[in-house]
C-alpha cells in the first residue's frame, strides 16, 4: 500500500491520542473495554475534527490548481464547512460556503451560533439556502462554484464532507496506519473500531486502511444518514477507489463494509431521546462531550450494542470520536438543563 507517496499539508499536531474511558466501560457493565481515539482533539485550527485528517491531503492538489477560493457545501451546522473555512484563513485564501437546511430544527440560535458563527468569524461567505439533505453531489454547489467564475476568480471544489473528492478517503487509511503503530506500543489490538457514517470517506477510508490486516469488517459505522442505503453505496465506491488509489492489492467486498442503521431515528441532525442519554452518559462519565447529529448517535449505536451483547467479553471497542461539539450550541433549549 503506496500511502505514504501521496503528499500530505500539515494541519493537525500529529497522532491522536487513544484514551481508556473506564468509567463509561464501568457503566456499560465491564465486560467490554472502551477506549476513544480523540480526533476532535487533533488540531489548532478552529476545534479540530475528522474533516481535516481528510483535507491535509487535498490541500497539496488545492496549491497545484492556482486556485483563489475554496468552494464547498454543508449544513447549517457542518462541521466540514467550519474546516474549510478554517483551511482557507490558514493557506489564505477565500472560501465561498453553501449552508443547506438539512436538519428540520427549529431552535432559536440554531443559525447563528457553534459551526456557523466560527465559519463565518473566520470570513467565510457562508450563504444559507431552503435545500433538503442529501448527502451527494448538489446543484447548489456546482451553481456556487459558477458564480465565483463569473465574479473572476478561480474555484476549487470541496464536495460534502468532502468524501467523494477523489482524495477524500485517504486521510483516515492513514488513520488505520497510525492505530496499527499505537497498538503496538499499547500491547494489544482493538476488535471492533465504532465511527459515525453519513458521507462516507471516513468509514470507506477506514476500511481500506484495516483490511490490510484482515479487520475490514470489524469497523462498524453507526449510521447518521437516516439514508442507509445511499450511504452505504457512497461508501461502497469511495473504498473501492481509495482501495485502487494505493494500491492495497485487495477487493473491497461487501462483507467489508458494515453499517448499522438502527440509530439515525428520527432523521439526520435530529436527536432521539437515546441519542439524547448517550450524550448526557458520556458527559457524565468522561466528560466526553459528544454531539446530536454524529457522535451522540455513534455513542448511542456503542452504548445499545454493548448493553445487548454485540460485542464478545473481553472484547476492546475503538470509539473514533470525530468532534463536532460546536454543533451543540444549535440544539441549547434541548440540552438548558443538561
Amino acid at each position: 500500500m503506496r500511502l505514504a507517496e501521496f503528499d500530505r499539508y500539515p494541519l493537525t499536531f500529529g497522532p491522536t491520542p487513544i484514551e481508556h474511558l473506564p468509567r463509561l466501560t464501568e457503566a456499560l457493565g465491564g465486560a467490554v473495554e472502551i477506549y476513544a481515539k480523540r480526533e476532535d482533539c487533533n488540531s489548532g485550527l478552529a476545534l479540530g475534527g475528522n474533516k481535516l485528517r481528510k483535507l491535509e491531503y487535498i490541500v497539496p492538489d488545492i496549491l497545484a490548481s492556482g486556485a483563489d477560493t475554496l468552494v464547498s457545501i454543508g449544513g447549517v451546522q457542518s462541521n466540514h464547512t467550519r474546516m474549510v473555512a478554517a483551511v482557507a484563513a490558514k493557506l489564505g485564501l477565500k472560501c465561498r460556503l453553501v449552508q443547506e437546511s438539512w436538519v428540520p430544527h427549529e431552535d432559536a440560535v440554531y443559525d447563528r451560533v457553534g459551526n456557523i458563527l466560527m465559519t463565518r468569524l473566520m470570513g467565510a461567505d457562508s450563504r444559507v439556502i431552503d435545500d433538503g439533505f442529501d448527502i451527494g453531489i448538489r446543484k447548489s454547489w456546482e451553481d456556487a462554484m459558477e458564480e465565483v467564475r463569473a465574479e473572476g476568480g478561480k474555484p476549487y471544489g470541496i464536495p460534502a464532507g468532502a468524501s467523494v473528492h477523489r482524495l477524500g478517503g485517504l486521510g483516515y487509511v492513514g488513520f488505520a496506519e497510525e492505530v496499527r503503530e499505537q497498538e503496538k506500543a499499547l500491547g494489544f489490538a482493538f476488535d471492533y473500531v465504532i465511527v459515525c457514517v453519513v458521507t462516507g470517506s471516513t468509514q470507506a477510508g477506514m476500511i481500506v486502511g484495516f483490511k490490510a490486516d484482515g479487520r475490514a469488517d470489524r469497523v462498524i459505522g453507526i449510521d447518521g444518514s437516516g439514508t442507509p442505503d445511499q450511504t452505504r453505496a457512497q461508501v461502497a465506491e469511495i473504498a473501492r477507489n481509495t482501495a485502487e488509489l494505493v494500491d492495497l492489492g485487495q477487493e473491497i467486498t461487501e462483507g467489508d463494509i458494515h453499517i448499522n442503521p438502527d440509530y439515525a431515528s428520527p432523521a439526520y441532525g435530529v436527536p432521539s431521546a437515546e441519542t439524547n442519554a448517550a450524550i448526557r452518559l458520556a458527559a457524565r462519565t468522561e466528560a466526553m462531550i459528544t454531539d446530536p447529529v454524529y457522535e451522540g448517535k455513534s455513542m448511542q449505536g456503542l452504548i445499545d450494542l454493548t448493553r445487548k451483547g454485540f460485542f464478545p467479553a473481553g472484547s476492546r471497542v475503538l470509539y473514533a470520536h470525530l468532534g463536532g461539539a460546536p454543533a451543540l450550541n444549535g440544539y441549547a433549549y434541548t440540552y438548558r438543563n443538561g
